[in-house]
């Protein structure tokens, strides 16, 4: 695993009239601060990636469809720098991942259907100075493999 990377697997709490899922509380120990909640919806088999942040810590999960989550440690001086992991999250594992700033990550929808993404980032995003490093999805530095190519 990435250095300070963390995951945790969400409680799903179902009943006769459908279900309620917890996804972070104050009492968790991923919680961090709060400053946004947002949802980032994705089509079938796009790539959303690579993003950084230099303060912010993303603690995301995927309430409707599935992603594979991609991450690159970029920090330089980390004992994982270079690394990379993925996850594969969504409505089968029902998981929270948490970024540290400097962890280069992204998704890509899998599946025939759209995703949506809920994250609950430490900072509000600032539109006049945006914390946010972007690479190219495909950037040749990073080797992660998006899509699957075989059965």
């Amino acid at each position: 695993m990435i250095e300070g990377v963390r995951t945790k697997s969400l409680r799903l709490i179902p009943d006769d009239r459908g279900y309620l899922m917890e996804i972070l509380r104050d009492d968790d120990d991923l919680f961090m601060g709060f400053g946004q909640c947002y949802v980032s919806a994705t089509y079938p088999g796009i790539v959303k990636a690579w993003h950084a942040h230099e303060v912010q810590t993303d603690t995301f999960c995927c309430v409707s469809g599935t992603v594979k989550v991609g991450l690159w440690d970029g920090r330089e001086d980390s004992p994982t720098y270079g690394e990379t992991n993925a996850f594969v999250i969504g409505e089968l594992n029902r998981t929270a991942v948490q970024i540290p700033p400097g962890v280069w990550h992204g998704w890509v929808c899998l599946g025939t259907e759209l995703s949506v993404v809920l994250n609950v980032p430490t900072e509000h995003y600032n539109y006049d100075q945006p914390d946010e490093l972007r690479r190219p999805w495909d950037d040749p530095e990073i080797a992660f493999e998006w899509h699957v190519k075989g059965g």
